[in-house]
Formats: C-alpha cells, structure tokens, sequence
C-alpha cells in the first residue's frame, strides 16, 4: 500500500508551544487527541501509559500493526510524544510521576472523575506539588452531575447529546456520525482549554484545574440547532442530506455521481437557475421567495435534479462554481486525501522507518496554518516506554535505581 501524499518534512517552522511540557496520561482518543494537538504546536508532550499500554496500540485496520503495539488507531493521534509506562498503583511509581509533574506545565487525564484521587495522584496534590500546574480532566460527562461517573464511549455521547437524533433523515434517524466526532470535538476543546490555561498561567504564576465534559463540548458545537430550540421552542429535526437553513441546498444526484449544492443566497438561486436553464423558476410563486423554497423543499429538489441529470458531477461542479453557486462533488476518504489541494496543503505528515511498522506512518496535521506555514510533530508515534530509561535518567534517577523500579514492575520496560 502507498501512501496519500509524497513524504513531507514533519517538523513545522512554528511552534508557539516550544518550551511546554504536557503529561499525557491519557487514552483511546478524545485525551491523545488533545495531546497531539499540543505536540503539533510545540510542546514537548510525555505519554504516561499504564502497564498494558494505551488500548489505541491494539486498535486499526492492520492486525500486524497491532499485534506489535503500534495500531493504527495510535498513529493517527501520538506523533510526537515521547512515552514511559508506569504501574500508578504500585508505591514506587509515586516518585517517579511526581518528579514529571514537578517539571510539567499541563497534566491531560482521562480517567473516570475520582480515580486520579483514589490512586493518590488528584488535582488537589498535584497542583499543590505544582501550584502552576494547568491539570485538565477529560471524561464523558464532567466531574459533577447525575452522569459523571458513567462510562463514556463516543457513540454514547452521540446519542445522549441529540446528534444522532438530527443525523440521517426520517427513515434513518437517528444515525450515527461516520467517525468519532463527540471523542475529536472533545479533544480539541480541552486541547483550546489547555492553552488558554497556560497563557494565563505564564502571566500569574498560577495554574488552573480544568473540567472538560466529551457530553457539554460536543453540545457547545451544536450552535445552530440548540439556538433554534433554546429560542423558539422548536425541536430541530432530522433533514439527511438538507439543509436546515434553505433550499435547494443539500445533496443532489447528478448524470453520474452526487453534488453538494448551497444555493443559500437569492443572488445564489438566481445564478443556479440561469446554470441549469430554468429561469422559470424565479418567477415560480413556489419558488421565488426562500421561505417559500424551503416549504416546497421536494419540489425544486426534483425539478433541480432533472436538470442535473444532463451532466455529470464534476461537470457541475465547474460550471457551478465559475457562476458563483457553491458547490461540491460528494468524494471518498482516498479521493480526498488523493487530491491535489490536499497535497499541496501539507496537511499530511509522513514518518519512515518506525519501529514496529513496515510502510511509512502518515497522520493529519492540525487544520490551520501559522504564518503560512502548517504546524506538526516533529517525530512519530513512539514504541511502548521507549523513552522510559532516558526520561528517568533526565528525572535523576541513576542507573541502579532505573534497574530497581523495573525490576519491582513501578516503570514498565520497553521490551514487555
């Protein structure tokens, strides 16, 4: 299998966080994924594993990848980081994971609320330990309230939040979103959360203890549909492939192929009825007015893919586009990431030579440019504990004290 995208360099121009140390003691996804974001700017960023290893490691679609720990699941959210695996219930670790945080500037965890304070390590001695410790908990649903302490999966957070009730249409509804979007919305929101923390943290000198909820982040995104609700008392419901907010603006069959159209502005339908050679329409009483569009949503839905079925989608999409209606072929994941925008973006950054893998190791870089330039890590996943030695060596621990912690199962070695 080849990779997407031609091999790129992976360490970014900018990174604004050089000079920040992040613990990352989390797992799967929504905590890793906020850790990788923090990588990507330029913090230096240590992932404190347990003894069996982030799940992530056994988790993808390469069985071999995940049989030696490296998932492809992990790639996609650990470049960057450096790891150390560490039985927190044994006594000996203690020292060992205060001394990182006594260095730290961010702690990420994502364990259910009260299990960092039952194993003796909970924000209160942490920060105390280090009063300008940002310390950020990410779990399904805070750390108060009826829900706290219930397991979190993404698609338990899809379904509890309303977004699988306005995803699909009336006969599919409620659906599931095609990817984990509750666990990635999660992360990024505490990843938002840990940088704000830490600017003002370097102003005062004082830390902070953040609380992210997977359940509130992904509501808080919800913008629109909550609005609706939460100001007219009217329950959004599910469109499928429409747009709420207009018509015709939704997905379309073409000659060959589907289309995304959002011919959201009078000035939109307008061009798009000249386009498909239906001037009629604007004199159309059901179509002349946009409110009155969106109650005759089925009907310039049809009239408008009899027209498209002249051509194919891409076809469309050009003469659409150069006429000034939005407009977009519906692709794959591999037409996508295959494409020519995508690889002249350099959102794509590739790794050789990992350990524990056979092909180059690719992942996403962050969605945003820095003066022009694309920020990323500036190294790949790392193997189980493989920085385990040199980061107890940098903590002060000398060799017979390495050996000891190893021997009594508080470190874990790289070759379990």
């Amino acid at each position: 299998m080849t990779s997407p995208v031609p091999p790129r360099p992976a360490a970014p121009a900018i990174r604004p966080l050089e000079g920040i140390t992040v613990l990352d003691l989390t797992n799967v996804l929504a905590g890793p994924f906020a850790g990788y974001q923090l990588a990507c700017l330029g913090a230096r960023v240590i992932k404190v594993e347990s003894p069996d290893g982030d799940l992530a490691r056994r988790l993808g679609a390469d069985p071999a990848y995940a049989q030696a720990g490296m998932g492809v699941s992990f790639l996609a959210v650990n470049a960057g980081k450096e790891s150390i695996a560490l039985d927190l219930k044994h006594p000996a670790a203690a020292p060992v994971l205060m001394a990182l945080v006594a260095r730290a500037d961010a702690l990420l965890e994502n364990f259910r609320p009260g299990v960092m304070d039952r194993l003796g390590f909970g924000a209160a001695r942490l920060t105390a330990h280090n009063p300008r410790l940002v310390y950020c908990g990410i779990s399904g649903f805070g750390a108060t309230g009826p829900l706290a302490q219930r397991p979190a999966y993404d698609q338990i957070i899809q379904g509890l939040s309303g977004v699988m009730s306005v995803t699909g249409d009336e006969r599919s509804a409620p659906l599931r979103v095609g990817y984990p979007v509750c666990d990635t919305i999660g992360g990024l929101t505490a990843a938002f959360a840990v940088t704000a923390a830490l600017l003002h943290a370097r102003a005062t000198g004082r830390g902070a203890t953040l609380d992210v909820s997977m359940l509130d982040s992904t509501i808080a995104t919800m913008g629109w549909v909550v609005s609706n609700y939460l100001n007219t008392g009217v329950p959004p419901r599910p469109l499928g492939n429409d747009n709420f907010t207009a018509a015709p603006s939704g997905t379309f069959r073409t000659g060959e192929g589907l289309l995304n159209i959002a011919a959201n502005e009078e000035r939109q339908f307008a061009a798009l009825a000249s386009e498909v050679g239906a001037p009629g329409w604007l004199d159309d009483p059901r179509f002349a007015r946009r409110d009155a569009r969106k109650r005759h949503r089925a009907d310039i839905n049809a009239a408008l893919e009899a027209k498209l079925a002249a051509r194919t989608a891409a076809d469309w999409e050009a003469r659409l586009t150069t006429a000034g209606v939005p407009a977009g072929r519906v692709l794959s994941v591999p037409e996508i990431l295959g494409s020519d925008h995508v690889r002249q973006a350099d959102l794509v950054a590739e790794w050789h030579d990992v350990p524990g893998t056979a092909r180059p190791v690719a992942a996403a870089r962050p969605g945003f440019r820095i003066d022009g330039r694309r920020p990323g890590a500036s190294a790949p996943p790392p193997a189980f504990a493989a920085q385990a030695d040199a980061l107890l060596e940098e903590l002060g621990f000398d060799a017979a004290a390495r050996a000891a912690l190893v021997a009594a199962g508080a470190v874990i070695g790289p070759a379990r």
